[in-house]
């Protein structure tokens, strides 16, 4: 298992009696992207604001690469690039001349350094460009382009996705794969886009209402889950007698063919019993849950404030 690049310590935020962020705590893997996600209102941004040192914790603590952010903060946020909702960049002038502007704030940002996130981000055509001529997918590139100029090893992205359209979406996905795949930055992204997240992380935590609920491993097999499983077949009375005497299978639905719920590792032995009972089979449809179907499950249906 890779070392953690950033530890989030029992954190706490209050604003005034409302207890805002209670006690999160969970770590960032070298070289991962980690989707962070919730419910409008859960506490994203606000946390991500503590992780960067905008915002004052009441209590706890954020280690980036064994730095404190409230104890050794130059050098904690010397490891970090971020995004915090929209890049902002000055419009009248071109996207090299804005990241030339950033690199002097930052030491030992080279010309070579800011060629090697040009490139990165896929905007050589465009650099010489002002950035009012942008579109909003070049204006996120650019953004990313000036959060890496000085080579952090934690790159912190919320909603790098908004208002982009489908190319755009799957352009900065490749970005973001690539940074944690071929330079082992870890990437923490916060989105609604569940189905992008799905495609692009490693790992996700899910806050509510200020609290840390779950963390999932999004690469690893389910073999223990239950499954929904559609059958074809025929006849479909018989089929639905042999079912019945199988452990472990639940009958949903028999209206259209027969839906039924079980563990991945039956499926096979359900689809040779079938067989071996003479049963035609036509087709068996596993329908797997989706990032979006557990998140749903895990904290509720009508929650976005």
């Amino acid at each position: 298992m890779s070392e953690a690049a950033m530890k989030i310590i029992d954190l706490h935020k209050n604003i005034g009696r409302s207890h805002i962020i209670k006690n999160l705590n969970f770590d960032i893997r070298s070289g991962e992207v980690f989707g962070f996600i919730g419910p409008n209102g859960a506490g994203k941004t606000t946390t991500i604001r503590m992780m960067v040192g905008l915002l004052s914790m009441t209590k706890g603590d954020v280690v980036i690469q064994g730095h404190s952010i409230k104890s050794e903060y130059t050098k904690a946020i010397s490891e970090v690039g971020a995004i915090v909702e929209n890049p902002e960049m000055y419009p009248f002038m071109t996207g090299l001349q804005n990241l030339k502007h950033f690199a002097r704030m930052s030491e030992g940002v080279t010309n070579e350094r800011i060629k090697e996130v040009i490139d990165l981000v896929g905007l050589e055509k465009a650099i010489k460009t002002k950035v009012n001529k942008y579109s909003l997918g070049m204006r996120q590139r650019l953004g990313i382009a000036q959060a890496l100029l000085h080579s952090p090893s934690v790159l912190i992205l919320d909603e790098p996705t908004n208002g982009l359209d489908p190319t755009g979406i799957r352009e900065i996905r490749r970005y973001i794969r690539r940074l944690a795949v071929e330079d082992n930055v870890s990437v923490i992204v916060s989105s609604h886009l569940l189905s992008e997240i799905e495609l692009m992380c490693d790992r996700i935590g899910i806050i509510q209402n200020g609290e840390l609920i779950a963390t999932k491993d999004l690469h690893e097999k389910a073999e223990t889950n239950e499954y929904i499983v559609n059958l074809d077949v025929y006849p479909v009375e018989e089929s639905i007698d042999i079912l019945r005497k199988m452990n472990g299978i639940e009958i949903l639905d028999t209206s259209r063919g027969i839906q039924i719920k079980t563990y991945k590792d039956n499926i096979p032995f359900l689809v040779t019993t079938l067989v071996r009972n003479d049963i035609e089979i036509y087709g068996v449809n596993v329908l797997q849950s989706t990032l979006e179907d557990q998140f749903i499950e895990m904290i509720g249906e009508n929650i976005i404030e």
